[in-house]
């Protein structure tokens, strides 16, 4: 079952859904058949139990009681939030279990339980997201590479503000009524992002395909740092037609013989400009190397220039 994304439920009617912080991992439906055995399951279905031998001793938590549990693998950061970039390192080890064992040992993986849609013998994915909550907890799962953190019912304002104020990535809300509906992007579970907001110079462009010839598929972005512009993403999303149209515009009439970033990035085709264009974008989060995470265009700040942003 799959989120759909949306606002924050408001204030009269958030005493029907759970919050619960999102987590930036990857997907697994978990089975435990009661034998001392496991199987991780990846959103495609490809088996990922060798991926993660840190999971292994899970088998084991329910002695032998059977179950089919939902949840995210995630990589901790220093300060506990899950960091997609650092569980890259382990994800694809399946077919390699030397290295997932070595890896295990340096980038540690932990799984957070979310759901539980079969146990002792029972499908339950007919009850109330309410009723499944009451059932996973009372299994009491917390080990030393998985936990079942905290639902929290209501209080969504005060849930999203804990959230923006960690920095993590932001709140799934569910519905208390909700069934499990397998394979489907419900709203009656919506994820709710942390969006942060930069301004960015435009330092080049990459020109769009099919009916977005001749206009800019992306635009290659960076920040100023010490006189120098730092690239920092890509951004393909978030335009109308007309403000596409204007920045073609913009771009096509200061065209730049060399690249302005500090270093080139490995974009295919891009085109450079001169970095005189300010934007401000939206995005989740940072890598380690301070590029964007998911950007979206937000608007173009005619009232900066590069320089106001030294």
């Amino acid at each position: 079952m799959l989120a759909t994304p949306g606002p924050l439920p408001s204030a009269a009617v958030e005493d029907g859904w759970a919050f619960e912080v999102k987590q930036d991992g990857q997907r697994a439906v978990i089975y435990l058949p009661g034998d001392g055995t496991i199987l991780l399951r990846a959103r495609s279905g490809t088996d990922i139990t060798t991926a993660y031998p840190e999971l292994l001793p899970l088998a084991h938590a329910l002695g032998t009681r059977s179950a089919v549990l939902d949840g995210e693998i995630v990589a901790l950061d220093d300060r506990g939030r899950s960091d997609f970039e650092r569980l890259q390192q382990r994800m694809g080890l399946a077919g390699s279990p030397t290295k997932a064992a070595r890896m295990a040992g340096q980038v540690p993986a932990h799984l957070m339980l979310f759901d539980v849609v079969h146990l002792d013998g029972r499908l339950l994915t007919g009850l109330p997201y309410a009723e499944r909550r009451g059932e996973l907890e009372g299994l009491r799962l917390a080990g030393p590479a998985w936990s079942t953190p905290a639902a929290i019912t209501g209080h969504g304002a005060e849930a999203w503000e804990m959230a923006r104020g960690a920095g993590l990535e932001g709140l799934v809300a569910k519905r208390l009524t909700s069934r499990y509906e397998p394979g489907t992007r419900s709203k009656t579970w919506v994820k709710i992002k942390v969006h942060r907001v930069a301004d960015v110079v435009i330092g080049g462009w990459v020109p769009g395909r099919g009916w977005l010839s001749g206009l800019p598929g992306a635009v290659l972005v960076g920040e100023r740092h010490d006189g120098l512009l730092h690239y920092v993403g890509s951004v393909g999303t978030g335009w109308s037609q007309a403000e596409r149209i204007r920045l073609a515009e913009l771009l096509q009439s200061a065209p730049a013989d060399t690249c302005p970033f500090t270093q080139v990035p490995p974009v295919t085709g891009a085109r450079w400009v001169l970095p005189r264009l300010v934007g401000e974008v939206r995005y989740t989060s940072r890598t380690r190397g301070g590029r964007l995470r998911h950007p979206s265009w937000h608007r173009l700040r005619a009232d900066l220039t590069p320089d106001d942003l030294t």
